[in-house]
This record gives C-alpha cells, structure tokens and sequence, in this order.
C-alpha cells in the first residue's frame, strides 16, 4: 500500500516503513501520518519481520515506524534487521507504545517513542522533523570523528 502526501514545501519525499501486526492500529497511524503538513509522504506497510525484508528489496526507506504491540522478539529481531540492513542501517526508528510501563527496545537503534494516545498529526510531524535532525547530527559526528581520528590518537599520546 502506497500512500502518497502532496505539499510544496520540500521536493523529496519521505519514503516511511510502518510495521505492525494489527491492520487497525495500522489504518490510525496511516491515518495520522496522511494528515501530515510538511512533508511528502510515501508509506509501505509490513505486517512481520518476513514482510519487512520483503518490502526492503523495492522500497527504500528513510524513516520507520514500528508498532510495539510485534511483541517482545519480534520488534527487537525488526530493529536489528533494519539496524542492519545496508539500505536502513542509517534510519531514525520511531517505536509506538501502548503505555509508558512497557520496557523501551532497541538501545540506540531506536531514536523515539512515541505513545500511542498521543498520535496525532502533529506528534508525527515533530518525532519525524526531530529525529532525522537527531539522525543526521549523529551521522555528521561521526564521519566527522572518523576523518580526525588520527589526530585524535595523536594528541592522546
């Protein structure tokens, strides 16, 4: 399923993964993510980790949402598939939470939670605009790192 989110305020489009096991909690995200402003939208949805390398072949992403209710080993095997899949290795994951009192997953993997009575438009559009700022920032830092590494090393010594 291909949705598509029409505004003239950025050229590209943000190409997200949503994955999660019920179509209903799915068609809400969906939902909320069409009533984003200020970006273009182009989702693909899986429904298990199997769906998930399958949707990977065609799509590349540069965002996912993934849905906590995959359980406990589900969402950790999808995050350390997406963590390390050479076309997602580098994309901001956004986890949805049915509560607070759950465990957080995927370590670094994951840069937001966000709850799921708090979905609205507005909540995606600030998770979406704050993590790939987070994401490209982390990214900077360490290309950034890696070129000065040596000289790092050098000034220890």
């Amino acid at each position: 399923m291909k949705t598509i989110i029409k505004d003239s305020s950025s050229s590209e489009p943000m190409h997200i993964l949503l994955v999660g096991n019920n179509p209903i909690e799915l068609s809400s995200v969906l939902k909320n993510l069409q009533a984003v402003q200020g970006f273009k939208i182009v989702t693909e949805i899986a429904f298990d980790l199997k769906s998930t390398v399958e949707r990977l072949i065609r799509f590349n992403p540069n965002f996912a949402i993934i849905d906590d209710n995959l359980g406990k080993t589900e969402l950790r095997e999808t995050i350390q598939t997406l963590s390390s899949n050479k076309k997602t290795k580098d994309i901001p994951i956004m986890v949805l939470k049915n509560s607070n009192y759950k465990e957080a997953f995927g370590g670094s993997n994951v840069l937001d939670y966000l709850l799921k009575q708090n979905l609205s438009p507005e909540a995606i559009y600030n998770t979406l605009k704050n993590s790939l700022r987070f994401r490209r920032t982390q990214l900077y830092l360490y290309q950034v790192y890696q070129k000065r590494k040596e000289f790092l090393l050098k000034l220890s010594h």
